[in-house]
């Protein structure tokens, strides 16, 4: 039985137009004799009246089906007809009355009147839409139920009931229906709530979210407001987070133009996401001033810092820019991407170590750059702990040749690129770093160039955070290893550092160490968990979280501002300036020499005798035990 319904069913659909067509002449049929009997002078039909309702009929079946083939109607599928194609029916069969009029006043032959003509017109018009909208309310509802027992398609909550939201639905409908099924949308204007979008309701707030999900097994939310503040969104992913399910967020209204499927538009939340960080604002024309026409040098420029700030310089306009580099992958990737967005602009990379002094002076020297961002250091903690030498070789080392060629080349301005190890340091490259600082301040004493520092703290997707290890961790099934369950950090995304990076630039006089501010600390242990959950999977259950303890010269929680230090607001409310110390420079070579003695005598493994060294250098590096 089952078989032949089947097969009952998709003879209909092959055979559909025959249908369509029968039907339509039935109702021309009865709406005429309907409308005779209405407005007619008898109850009962003559010879004569039947003869001419008749011939009214044919010449009718024939003007309307006529009219209804060149508008194409039967070559729409019912189940997807909308309010333009009903009006394309009004039209069709306005058009038919008019013609039936006009016939009727310039033909021989013997037909009904105009006031039936225009009477039964109506009840035509209004029938043939009618069982059409029947037909199409009867399959959708059918094809509704046939998707919901398909245990394939996958629950979707939609979060925000705006423009986007409402593409988003239309998608679903016509090209992911298979997928998806909506349960609803959530919006925070109360005045929306149940009320309907494309026939999906609003079913309440952001503070519903758990509940909706929890009654309706949404599997996956979908993020489409993208006017929003940063605060709002961090509020409502973290809502969106404790449930468990799957959320896909679509970016800017930028990029929803660009791209044309909607779909493809969407990401995965990244922990980013969950720093509710306001955009910062930038005094481009400063910036734009500085760097427009001139040639710019970045070391380290493939790195994760140095390459946003190559993205972001190049912006303004340089006459050129240099990029130097000893790790020649790294190199040659950025250099590919930004010939690839600035086909026009002069760029060269360079292989180069900034251990190497000559080399250095080579470059300077055939360059002549205007401004000088040294990015380039060894930046990870436990690696610098096991080969104290090279910290000092590189860091130390590399930025006093950086900022002496920058001297003697004339250099209008240097940015050291600091960190807020540089704090009170508990290891050798906080070490490192504090003591590039006092180099730079030291050196601004007595150069014309104007040096500065910029310090911040750990950046998310750098080379050596932890978000990348916790996501590896988690893709390998876990499990995700955290030093201390109350450690500490500050984070900053890369292009928001870089960005800051570029306005205390614009704005520094020489000597100072700028200060970013990096919002609120945040433990790394909820991070941990918030990528478990990001990844849809529950922490210590799917994935587990393993305390390992603090590695040598970790500490659990990072300074910005060292204790002698002043902190003195600039123009920006996100940067600060740490008050310059009183360095001379005679005393920086001092403990340049004696540091170029430990590396002539000592090898990585008399780690302690070279903390002690370290610690002489650099008065406020606590030696870890």
């Amino acid at each position: 039985m089952k078989n032949k319904g089947e097969k009952t069913v998709k003879f209909i659909k092959k055979h559909r137009n025959i249908y369509l067509r029968l039907m339509d002449i039935f109702i021309i049929v009865i709406s005429y004799y309907i409308t005779q009997f209405i407005i007619g002078d008898s109850l009962t039909l003559t010879k004569e009246m039947n003869r001419t309702i008749i011939n009214t009929i044919m010449i009718a079946i024939i003007i309307y089906g006529g009219v209804l083939q060149i508008f194409r109607t039967y070559k729409n599928i019912t189940r997807y007809e909308n309010g333009k194609d009903y009006l394309i029916y009004v039209l069709a069969c306005l058009i038919s009355c008019t013609i039936m009029v006009l016939f009727n006043i310039t033909s021989i032959m013997d037909i009904v009147d105009e006031r039936i003509n225009l009477v039964a017109s109506l009840i035509i018009v209004t029938s043939i839409i009618g069982y059409r909208v029947c037909i199409r309310m009867i399959l959708t509802e059918r094809y509704k139920n046939k998707e919901e027992t398909n245990n394939s398609k996958k629950n979707v909550l939609v979060i925000g009931a705006g423009e986007a939201a409402k593409i988003l639905l239309g998608t679903i409908k016509t090209s992911m229906k298979d997928t998806y099924h909506v349960v609803g949308l959530i919006d925070d204007n109360i005045n929306k709530v149940n009320y309907a979008i494309s026939g999906n309701k609003i079913l309440g707030t952001r503070y519903d979210i758990p509940t909706i999900c929890r009654e309706n097994n949404v599997e996956v939310i979908f993020f489409s407001i993208s006017n929003i503040s940063n605060e709002d969104r961090k509020d409502i992913l973290k809502i969106c987070q404790e449930t468990g399910c799957k959320v896909r967020i679509l970016p800017g209204t930028k990029e929803l133009i660009k791209n044309k499927n909607i779909m493809d538009s969407f990401r995965n939340v990244e922990i980013e996401d969950l720093l509710g960080r306001d955009p910062i604002k930038l005094d481009n024309k400063n910036i734009g001033k500085l760097i427009e026409n001139k040639v710019v040098l970045v070391t380290g420029g493939g790195g994760s810092i140095g390459s946003e700030l190559c993205r972001q310089i190049i912006k303004y306009n340089p006459e050129k820019l240099v990029i130097v580099d000893i790790y020649e992958n790294n190199l040659y990737d950025i250099e590919q991407e930004l010939r690839f967005n600035y086909p026009n602009m002069e760029i060269d990379a360079i292989v180069a170590s900034v251990r190497e002094k000559e080399r250095l002076n080579e470059i300077f020297e055939e360059y002549k750059p205007y401004l000088v961002f040294h990015a380039a250091a060894h930046k990870h903690v436990p690696l610098m702990e096991t080969s104290p030498l090279e910290a000092i070789k590189n860091n130390v080392f590399g930025t006093y040749n950086v900022v002496n060629c920058a001297d003697e080349n004339n250099v209008k301005r240097f940015i050291l690129i600091s960190t807020d190890k540089a704090v009170n340091p508990t290891n050798v490259m906080g070490a490192t770093k504090r003591l590039c600082e006092m180099i730079v301040q030291a050196k601004n004493k007595v150069s014309q160039t104007e040096y500065a520092a910029v310090r911040f703290g750990n950046v998310l997707g750098s080379n050596g955070s932890v978000v990348p290890l916790f996501k590896k961790q988690i893709a390998s099934g876990g499990p995700v290893t955290v030093t201390h369950k109350d450690i500490t950090r500050f984070f900053m995304t890369i292009p928001e550092a870089v960005s800051l990076v570029l306005q205390a630039m614009s704005g520094a006089k020489g000597g100072e160490i700028f200060v970013l501010d990096m919002g609120e600390p945040v433990k790394i242990y909820d991070m941990a968990e918030n990528l478990i959950k990001l990844s849809g999977l529950e922490p210590n259950v799917d994935i587990q979280i393993k305390v390992t303890g603090l590695r040598p010269g970790e500490k659990l929680y990072e300074e910005l501002l060292m204790a002698e230090e002043g902190l003195e607001q600039t123009k920006h409310d996100k940067i600060y300036i740490a008050e310059p110390m009183n360095i001379d420079m005679s005393m920086i070579i001092n403990k340049l020499n004696k540091l170029s003695q430990l590396l002539n005598t000592a090898n990585n493994e008399q780690k302690d005798e070279i903390k002690s060294v370290i610690q002489e250098v650099v008065p406020t590096f606590k030696k870890n035990k």
